[in-house]
């Protein structure tokens, strides 16, 4: 093709502008390499939490079952059940967490999220982990309850 055609050239933008559509959303890496954790957000205006149900799976092993209602989407239930394992692993005498899995369903303006974490005295391997004292403080300073 001649370099003038504006095929090639239509392609090649559309290709790195869904590439840069892809990559927008990674999180910026941390000093170690690694990606950095995402604080939890502000508590949304009108939330109601329902509550925290801890169930110990093994040792380190924790599911966190947690529902609300006024959340603005999925993230927000996901918070509350990350602020729950934060403050679960400091009352364990433990300083991080890694995440493994949530599901999130809504229905009628309720939202329920079931999250599994490990709990550990050090900072485990993974991208998905906590330093619960961090999420423990951003939590506290958001609104959103803890265990």
């Amino acid at each position: 093709m001649r370099p003038s055609d504006p095929v090639p050239s239509l392609a090649r933008t559309l290709g790195m502008m869904a590439l840069a559509g892809t990559l927008g959303g990674c999180a910026a890496p941390a000093e170690d390499g690694e990606a950095a954790p995402r604080l939890p957000v502000a508590r949304p205006e009108g939330a109601v939490y329902r509550g925290i149900e801890t169930r110990l799976l093994d040792n380190d092993l924790v599911s966190f079952v947690v529902e609300m209602n006024g959340a603005r989407d999925a993230r927000d239930v996901e918070d509350y059940a990350e602020c729950a394992a934060a403050q679960y692993a400091l009352i364990r005498g433990y300083g991080f967490a890694r995440h493994l899995r949530t599901k999130v369903e809504e229905e009628g303006g309720l939202w329920r999220a079931d999250a599994v974490y490990t709990i550990s005295p050090a900072l485990p391997r993974g991208l998905k982990t906590i330093d619960a004292e961090v999420v423990a403080q951003a939590c506290a300073e958001s609104g959103i309850p803890m265990v």
